[in-house]
Formats: C-alpha cells, structure tokens, sequence
C-alpha cells in the first residue's frame, strides 16, 4: 500500500482511538446539541452539525498542506516536513498521557486556542437548540474551531503532508474518524455522559492513544531508519 494511503488511515485511526478523548473534551458540545435537537430530527441535524465541524477540519488540512507545498523548494523541506510528521505523532503520546493524569503539558498547548474560542463560543451558544440544517451545520463549524490537542495534533501532520489536498485528506479522515463517537454521544445524549465524566474511561483513552503514537514511531523507524529523510 502507498505511504499516504497508509498515513491517511494511521490518522482514522488516531480520530477513532481518540474518541473517548472527543467525550471528554467535545462530548458536552454534541450532547447540548443532541438534546436540544428536535424530536425525530436529531439524528439529521446531528449529521449537519459534524458535517460543518468536518468542513472545517478539512479547511485547515488544505491550508496547513497548501503552506507545506508551498515551502517545498526550500533545501531542507524533506527534513523539515518529516520532523513536522515525528512532531505530531509525539504530541499524540503527550496528548495520551495528558488523557491518563499523568503529564498535563499538553494543556498549555490546547490554551493556544483559547483567545479564539472566547470570541466564537457566544455565537455557538445562540444557535442552540438547533432550529434547522443551515443553522446546525453553522454551529457544527464554530465547533470545529473548539481548542483540542488532538486535532492540533492532526494539523501538525496536515503540516507535513506537502500538499493543499494532502493537508486536507489527512485532516478528513481524522475527522471522520471521530465521527462515530461523537455521533452516538449527540445520539445517546444524556445516557452516555458519565462515559465521558469516569477518570477510567479517560485512562483508557491516554493509554490507547500513547500506544498508538508509539506503534506508529516504531513503523516509522522501521521504514526510514533513524534519518529524517524519507
């Protein structure tokens, strides 16, 4: 299989591993909108919701991508996109042991994104309960601005994809990967949000998600060797 093929299900697969992160730190944010959508119209304005959230992901994916390509003439881009690809895979380990209690270093990193979210969390907040399609695809794209290690993690590899529609697959499929999660979060609503609140279940996400970042690592080293050329 390609490498990218391989990198763009690596990155599935980190969004779905993460999702008892996503309960944690988005599952307030689909439960408010699950239970505030209206009777048998949930699950539809859900889907709208995720899909402006996935629009904006990808959006950051080509942008991130499109800088990387743009820089690709400079000596050291090979270097400098492997050791962007390294970076991410390290704050997924770090975002793991955030998860677990045992390192809080990623909060300063997820703080980065505060001044935005305060000024965007007012007009979130004014499109709940959720009255119709456009208005919950609107929210679900203020929500996708929502300050999260993990997708910070996701754009650090969208960085080192190399290309504006590289950034944005690796973006997507991370997205769609925490789909699921939070679908059935926004679903379930109120059912599932003790999932979200058990230290255990966070242990259980920090120590998935460190295995994860390490497996990759170790696959990374196996096929490169210890250079940062690829």
């Amino acid at each position: 299989m390609h490498e990218f093929q391989v990198s763009i299900l690596s990155w599935f697969a980190a969004g779905f591993l993460g999702g008892l992160h996503c309960l944690g730190m988005c599952g307030g944010f689909a439960a408010a909108l699950g239970l505030n959508a209206a009777g048998g119209r949930r699950t539809l304005l859900l889907l709208s919701a995720n899909l402006g959230r996935l629009s904006v992901y990808t959006l950051i994916g080509v942008l991130f991508g499109g800088l990387s390509g743009a820089v690709a003439w400079l000596p050291q881009a090979l270097v400098l996109q492997t050791a962007l690809y390294l970076l991410s895979l390290a704050l997924i380990i770090l975002l793991g042991l955030y998860l677990s209690g045992v390192s809080p270093v990623l909060t300063r990193l997820e703080a980065l994104g505060g001044p935005l979210w305060r000024r965007l969390q007012p007009w979130f907040v004014r499109m709940v309960p959720l009255k119709g399609v456009p208005s919950a695809f609107a929210a679900g794209a203020l929500w996708g601005w929502l300050p999260c290690g993990l997708v910070y993690s996701a754009a650090t590899g969208a960085l080192a994809s190399g290309s504006a529609w590289r950034g944005g697959a690796t973006m997507l499929a991370f997205g769609l990967g925490t789909l699921p999660n939070l679908l059935a979060m926004g679903i379930a609503a109120g059912r599932l949000d003790h999932w979200r609140r058990d230290a255990r279940v966070r242990w259980v996400a920090g120590m998935l998600l460190c295995g994860y970042g390490v497996i990759e690592l170790a696959r990374y080293f196996a096929i490169h060797g210890l250079s940062l050329g690829r």
